[in-house]
């Protein structure tokens, strides 16, 4: 796994900011990894998985789902933080490199724009079902199913806490 240059600060940015700056990694020769999801109470499966996916290459992107993307996919209690809280933190992560929000249903246009070259998500999801997956496959690049940490979920936490 390649190190953070000393003093380079991991960013939360926009669309664009994130367009850009992947095509200027990718024009040095560097393989830019991406991720999305929700992060909502973020553990320790949560950081493995992030560990896991920038093992996949130099830089590591992650697409945070808005508020209402969550609420409309998981309901009316989540997320428990707001989207720029959990974006700040997976930013303080030395794993992650970049951060980004999107608001659509899905992370499709997202990815289109960003045209990564390896795209991560966790083994639950059947290879089928990623989105995004067509969009890297075009430009030659690889979807990586990476293994989840079982007994390790929010739906999980937010249970036992609820117990």
């Amino acid at each position: 796994m390649s190190r953070r240059p000393e003093g380079e600060r991991v960013r939360v940015v926009s669309r664009e900011a994130c367009v850009a700056q992947v095509r200027a990694w990718q024009a040095e020769g560097r393989t830019v990894v991406f991720t999305n999801g929700v992060f909502d109470l973020l553990h320790v499966g949560h950081l493995r998985y992030l560990q896991a996916a920038r093992a996949e290459g130099d830089h590591l992107v992650v697409a945070v789902n808005t508020d209402d993307t969550v609420r409309a996919a998981k309901g009316p209690d989540r997320p428990v933080h707001p989207a720029d809280d959990r974006a700040e933190l997976l930013a303080g992560l030395t794993a992650v490199d970049l951060v980004t929000l999107f608001d659509e249903p899905t992370p499709a246009a997202l990815i289109a724009a960003v045209q990564p070259d390896v795209l991560v998500k966790g083994a639950d999801w059947p290879l089928d079902q990623i989105v995004g997956r067509d969009t890297v496959w075009a430009r030659g690049g690889r979807v990586v199913r990476v293994p989840t940490e079982v007994g390790h979920s929010t739906t999980g936490i937010i249970g036992k806490i609820r117990q």
